[in-house]
């Protein structure tokens, strides 16, 4: 493994590490304006949700690592302390990248890009047609991070609106996931879109505790065939199957083929349970695999 400190790096060395390391990123097509009225309209993938109560995100503009210079965006929040921040999906995202082309000062990014200006309804800086999910924010506070090339200016923007288009949500009128067509930034020219083939779901219960890893049996956390992943799985269970119920499981046809083709030989069979219980919790069939391991 290749180690660096960072003082040893020049910015533009540090920029293309970390670009590609923490990955992918969602994208905040940030929409300001400046005291003259002038919209301006550029993404930002150095951006997240920070805080639901209040409703807080941060992006930041930082500093041009090339000639140090700040971007029309930090110098319009420093005017007018508001924006929108819309979210990208992958229908739109050729036009988002085109917005980020350095314009002069006073070019509305919404004509270049060819994106559909929105009145918001509580601040200045319209929205973006185009975004199926848009935030009208209050700029609470502008956090420099420095004055060198690379540096960023943290912009703390308190969700006041939002804004969800009814083709991203499902019949209970929650946000579908499958639906967004998210897309994220990576290192360099990359970007990566979010599909049904790409989704998965980890089940993550918060008022219950699981066993641990730990706690599961050293011959199975041990498995030649198990994964990490698979062992994250088995942990995540609050307690283990019955005996009764690992007995029924037993009796199933699949299972009794597995025994009978195995009378005499433990190793294959043990090898055969791992695959079987592997198979589950691909599945994720989480009871079903620990039966079958605890055979």
């Amino acid at each position: 493994m290749l180690s660096f400190e960072t003082t040893d790096l020049s910015p533009l060395q540090i920029q293309t590490y970390l670009n590609h390391a923490v990955a992918p990123r969602p994208i905040c097509l940030a929409s300001t304006i400046d005291r003259g009225g002038n919209v301006n309209l550029s993404p930002f993938s150095f951006f997240n949700l920070f805080s639901v109560n209040p409703p807080v995100c941060v992006f930041s503009p930082s500093r041009r690592v090339r000639d140090n210079t700040t971007k029309h965006t930090l110098e319009n929040i420093k005017e007018v302390p508001e924006c929108v921040i819309n979210i990208v999906n992958y229908d739109m995202v050729q036009q988002v990248s085109l917005s980020s082309v350095e314009y002069p000062a006073g070019v509305n990014e919404f004509i270049k890009a060819g994106l559909t200006q929105l009145p918001s309804t509580m601040v200045k800086p319209p929205r973006v047609a185009e975004s199926k999910i848009q935030l009208e924010c209050v700029v609470k506070e502008v956090i420099s991070l420095g004055d060198t090339p690379g540096a960023g200016n943290l912009v703390v923007a308190e969700v006041k609106v939002i804004h969800i288009s009814e083709d991203v949500l499902n019949a209970d009128g929650a946000i579908d996931q499958l639906k967004t067509d998210h897309v994220a930034r990576l290192g360099g020219d990359w970007y990566c879109r979010v599909t049904a083939d790409s989704l998965f779901k980890v089940a993550k219960p918060v008022t219950t505790i699981g066993i641990g890893v730990d706690a599961i049996p050293y011959a199975i956390r041990n498995s030649n065939v198990l994964t990490g992943n698979n062992l994250g799985q088995l942990g995540n269970v609050v307690a283990l199957p019955t005996d009764e119920a690992i007995e029924a499981y037993t009796r199933s046809a699949e299972l009794k083929e597995l025994f009978d083709a195995t009378i005499g030989d433990s190793q294959t069979r043990e090898l055969q349970l791992h695959l079987k219980a592997k198979q589950l919790l691909d599945e994720g069939k989480v009871d079903e695999a620990w039966m079958v391991l605890l055979m």
